[in-house]
């Protein structure tokens, strides 16, 4: 028995949807965006590593955007060489260009150097390897001394001179010598980058590292054969490096390069002397 306040729908045909529930009041509907972190790698790379997105839209670039008035962005003319702002491209630089040069100093015939560190010459590997010969000088001349004087029951003090010998001479040399080579050529209207030849000579003193290194031998004909070896690979290297370009002054370029070369011999004769043959 069915009550009078229900109607029995048996046996019949309902056609039609049913209306989808309204959301209550107050209630806002969440939608969900569809992820692809189900697919490894992403569709869309992301990241600093690909480049592909950039900084969060909150971020704080104050220290990105150089402030309008401030000095980098007023300063030029002569004043920028007295900025570090000035020096930041001759050191961007990695590892692997680094040792890509050092490896190019050490293939002196090649001659290629000057035309693969045209466009993006740096300092920060001159600077770290006259660094490195500064230290490999004073500590290989000390440990000399110090075993000398030990065989000989001496007493051995420290010689600081041969830090500070040794550091006017790896820098100087590297700075006052291009200098030097940057105002002949432009006399002779054959003008280069300074900056490319501070590189070059820089690059150039590299083999003086391993050279000085072999110096520990106690033999004197190891010791000449050794300097005699690194100077001419690094003559060479300089002397072939500029020898086209220096081409364009004229008939005085052999001159030019040979002067080049009897300097760069010249530095190895006086690290054979004072560097190669510490005495007691």
């Amino acid at each position: 028995m069915m009550s009078s306040n229900y109607t029995a729908i048996d046996n019949q045909n309902v056609s039609g949807s049913v209306p989808a529930v309204a959301d209550p009041p107050g209630q806002v509907a969440v939608k969900f965006t569809e992820s692809n972190l189900q697919t490894f790698p992403p569709s869309s790379s992301q990241g600093k590593i690909s480049g592909a997105s950039g900084p969060p839209r909150d971020a704080d670039d104050t220290f990105s955007n150089p402030v309008s008035g401030s000095d980098e962005a007023q300063q030029g003319g002569w004043f920028r060489a007295f900025t570090i702002a000035a020096y930041k491209p001759y050191f961007d630089v990695d590892t692997s260009d680094v040792l890509e040069r050092i490896k190019d100093s050490l293939f002196p015939f090649t001659g290629s150097f000057s035309e693969k560190t045209a466009n993006n010459p740096d300092l920060y590997g001159p600077f770290w390897i006259c660094s490195t010969l500064v230290f490999v000088a004073a500590s290989i001349g000390t440990f000399i001394t110090y075993i000398a004087h030990k065989l000989q029951n001496k007493e051995w003090n420290y010689d600081i001179n041969l830090v500070t010998w040794s550091a006017g001479l790896f820098y100087g040399y590297s700075t006052i010598v291009p200098l030097c080579l940057f105002l002949v050529l432009k006399y002779f209207s054959a003008p280069s980058g300074l900056v490319q030849l501070l590189c070059l000579y820089g690059y150039s003193l590299f083999v003086f590292i391993p050279a000085l290194c072999l110096s520990l031998f106690p033999w004197e004909i190891v010791r000449w054969v050794v300097a005699g070896v690194a100077g001419f690979m690094s003559a060479t290297f300089v002397a072939l490096n500029l020898k086209h370009h220096i081409a364009s002054a004229g008939e005085r370029w052999f001159f030019i390069v040979a002067a080049i070369f009897l300097l760069q011999l010249a530095l190895a004769l006086v690290l054979r002397v004072y560097l190669f043959n510490v005495t007691v």
